[in-house]
């Protein structure tokens, strides 16, 4: 019978498949963000690129492997090494410039120690802020990062690439010849290091990378480098 009632039937439904076990919808990181990237605090669709370095691993890939070191760790927070070795960083720093060691130096211990300290405060604040400037020019920039791996690992490149030339600025002074010169070739390796970095933690193109790491490179190399910090 033509007319006869016939059992209930639900309307196809095109994606139901897809959200069954075992299928799976293709999107792409692009529509999901709109080129964006991915909210504050969350990490790639892709997930992590690799397991969490050892501080040992991190910081010695930064200077020898920094490509696949920056990508493992894109998604990983790194307070724990950035904090120390910048604050101890801070702690030396003082004594590469020839007036602040002297007067460290000819000070009594309880000036001097209060003065240090404070010095190594106001450099780890410093790097912080550079590093979340560079955050967020990045993000501006359509980077697709998170804010924790990149400040942080922003506050190693600054440390470890300025340790060349500490190092012979505490014996020989900050205006010494040498010392000049290994400020301007390190200061180079932090510019290609900081390119490197963004690049691989906001999925940008090398010359966006660049620009958003310029301002804490020019803050680099005027407080640092050039001895005016």
């Amino acid at each position: 019978d033509p007319y006869a009632r016939r059992p209930h039937q639900a309307p196809h439904d095109p994606y139901a498949a897809q959200n069954n076990a075992g299928h799976t919808q293709a999107f792409s990181i692009d529509e999901q963000y709109h080129h964006g990237g991915p909210p504050e605090g969350e990490v790639y669709a892709t997930g992590p690129s690799g397991p969490r370095l050892h501080w040992k691993q991190l910081l010695s890939g930064i200077i020898l492997r920094p490509g696949p070191t920056f990508h493992q760790m894109r998604d990983y927070q790194v307070w724990g090494p950035a904090l120390t070795v910048t604050f101890l960083y801070g702690l030396l720093a003082i004594f590469g410039f020839d007036t602040a060691r002297e007067d460290v130096i000819n000070a009594a211990l309880s000036t001097a120690i209060p003065y240090v300290l404070t010095t190594a405060v106001a450099f780890t604040l410093s790097a912080f802020v550079l590093g979340t400037v560079t955050h967020t020019l990045a993000r501006q920039l359509g980077g697709a990062g998170s804010w924790q791996p990149t400040v942080g690992l922003s506050m190693l490149i600054m440390t470890l690439t300025d340790v060349p030339r500490l190092l012979p600025a505490l014996f020989m002074g900050g205006d010494a010849s040498v010392v000049q010169i290994v400020g301007w070739i390190t200061w180079l390796a932090a510019g290609a290091l900081f390119t490197a970095m963004v690049a691989k933690s906001h999925d940008l193109p090398w010359p966006k990378a660049l620009a958003a790491s310029a301002i804490q490179l020019l803050a680099l190399l005027s407080l640092i480098k050039l001895g005016t910090f």
